[in-house]
C-alpha cells in the first residue's frame, strides 16, 4: 500500500495535503499523455491505439522512449484493476507488429527516427494509484522491460510520480522469442559502428576498473536507478535518463541532465554539447580517464539524478 505524505510547510506549521486517485481514469491518461516526455522522458504517439480485429484491444498510450525503444503505457485507477497481464498482453502484439509501430513512428517523429527503433528495449510502464505485494513479486517473474509507477494527485495542481518496481531484461526480442529474424534484425540495427558491450571489451585496463566503479556508484544513488545496455551507450535512468555512459578504448564519456549555463566548465574534463550531435541524452558531457576524473565528477552526477 502506498506509505506517501505530503506537507505543505508554512509560518512554522506544516498541513499534510491529501492525496487522491483520479476520479476518472482518462482524465489520469490525458494529463500524462500531454506531458509525456516531461513525466516519462517519452514522445508521445498515439492514444487508445487500435490492434486490430485479431487482438480486439486499444493500447492506452503508445510512445518512444528517450533512448529511441518503444514505450506501452497502461493506467488503472485502483490497485485491484489487472493492469499488468493487460500490459503484457498489448506488448507481445507490439513486439509482434514492429512494422506498423515503425510506421506510425514515421508518420508521426519521421523517417529518421523510425529507422533507429531500439527493440530491444520495448517496456510497459504500468501506472496505477497502488499496486499489490503480489504485482511487486509478479513482475520480478516475469522476463520484459515492466516498470510499476504509482501516482497521487494532491489538490488541483500537484502530481507525484513513483516509481515502486522495475525489472529490465537485456533484450526484450530475446526475451519474446529467439528467432531467426530477429536476430537478423538485431545485426543490421548494429551497423558498422561499435556497441558500448564491445567498447567496453577493448577498452584499456583502467577504462574497464573505471566503469565498474563508475556503475557501482551510479546504482548505489538509489533503489530506483536502472542500468540499460543500449546500442552506443550505457543509459543509467530513474523515470528518465540521468546519466549516458559512452565507452571509449582510453576514456568515459557521460552525459549527464544538466544546464550547462549552471555548471562551471572545464577545460579536458566537461563541455556544453547542447547543439553537438552525440550518442545518450543530456547536455553536459564530462570526460572520465581514471578514478580521479570519477570522483571529480560525482558531484556533477549526483545533481543530475537529484534533478531528474
Amino acid at each position: 500500500m502506498s506509505d506517501i505524505q505530503l506537507f505543505r510547510l508554512a509560518s512554522g506549521t506544516a498541513h499534510e495535503l491529501a492525496g487522491r486517485a483520479a476520479a476518472v481514469e482518462k482524465h489520469l491518461q490525458s494529463l500524462i499523455e500531454a506531458q509525456m516526455p516531461t513525466f516519462l522522458g517519452v514522445r508521445f504517439l498515439a492514444t487508445e491505439y487500435v490492434t486490430g480485429k485479431t487482438h480486439k484491444g486499444r493500447i492506452d498510450s503508445l510512445g518512444l522512449d528517450e533512448n529511441g525503444c518503444p514505450v506501452i503505457v497502461e493506467y488503472k485507477r485502483h490497485s485491484n484493476e489487472n493492469v499488468i497481464n493487460q500490459g503484457l498482453f498489448y506488448l507481445d502484439w507490439l513486439l509482434d507488429h514492429r512494422a506498423e509501430f515503425q510506421w506510425l513512428v514515421m508518420e508521426k517523429l519521421g523517417k529518421d527516427v523510425a529507422e533507429q527503433i531500439d527493440w530491444s528495449g520495448t517496456r510497459l510502464l504500468c501506472i496505477a494509484a497502488d499496486f499489490t505485494r503480489y504485482d511487486q513479486h509478479a513482475v520480478q517473474q516475469i522476463p520484459r522491460n515492466i516498470e510499476l509507477i504509482r501516482y497521487k494527485l494532491f489538490g488541483d495542481d500537484l502530481l507525484l510520480l513513483d516509481l515502486v518496481n522495475s525489472v529490465s531484461v537485456g533484450d526484450a526480442t530475446v526475451a519474446k522469442a529467439a528467432s531467426s529474424a530477429s536476430g537478423a534484425e538485431k545485426a543490421k540495427a548494429g551497423g558498422k559502428d561499435k556497441t558500448a558491450e564491445d567498447q567496453l571489451g577493448q577498452a584499456q585496463p583502467i577504462i574497464s576498473e573505471v566503469y565498474e566503479a563508475l556503475a557501482s556508484q551510479l546504482l548505489s544513488l538509489g533503489d530506483d536507478v536502472q542500468e540499460k545496455q543500449l546500442k552506443q551507450y550505457i543509459a543509467f535512468r530513474r523515470l528518465k535518463n540521468f546519466a549516458c555512459v559512452v565507452p571509449y578504448k582510453d576514456k568515459l564519456l557521460v552525459l549527464l541532465k544538466l544546464d550547462p549555463a549552471t555548471v562551471v566548465l572545464e577545460d579536458g574534463f566537461s563541455r556544453d554539447v547542447s547543439g553537438i550531435g552525440k550518442w545518450g541524452t543530456g547536455d553536459v558531457e564530462v570526460c572520465i580517464r581514471d578514478k580521479a576524473d570519477l570522483q571529480r565528477a560525482m558531484p556533477l552526477i549526483e545533481r543530475s539524478y537529484a534533478e531528474s
